[in-house]
């Protein structure tokens, strides 16, 4: 999926701790073990690292101002990062998109789409193009 290249400086938050925290769990755990494994490593991270996060934090999902459903993030940090995880072979424009679709649906400004399934990390920072500070917020 191609996008606008985007530095580490643009996102002024805490997403290169929250990459350093996935690295290290990786460097460790290395890859072929269950989701569930590395969202228990990577909370431990984060605690050491000293991040405010919730696990599995469920978010409603909104179509024109009605709640449709809600969604379960993998992480939610600093009341402002959505963390998605995975653990397979490849990351895929799928997942990709789908990380996209969970930004705008909670009109969060900034995600990360981790996995742990291949040998080394892959992550994507996400930036939603169509966040709106007049929106609804968590």
């Amino acid at each position: 999926m191609e996008g606008v290249k985007r530095s580490p400086e643009e996102f002024k938050d805490c997403t290169s701790r929250i990459i350093g925290c996935a690295m290290r769990v990786h460097g460790v755990l290395g890859n072929g073990f269950q989701e569930v494994i590395y969202q228990r490593a990577l909370e431990i991270e984060f605690q050491d690292e000293g991040l405010g996060f919730v696990r599995e934090m469920e978010m409603p999902i909104y179509y024109k101002q009605q709640q449709i459903g809600t969604r379960r993030v993998d992480f939610f940090v600093d009341d402002e990062i959505m963390v998605e995880l995975k653990a397979i072979i490849q990351l895929e424009d799928v997942h990709l998109a789908q990380a996209l679709n969970y930004l705008e649906a909670y009109n969060l400004k900034t995600g990360l789409l981790i996995n742990f399934g291949s040998k080394s990390l892959q992550f994507k920072r996400l930036f939603n193009k169509k966040y709106s500070t007049s929106n609804f917020s968590f």
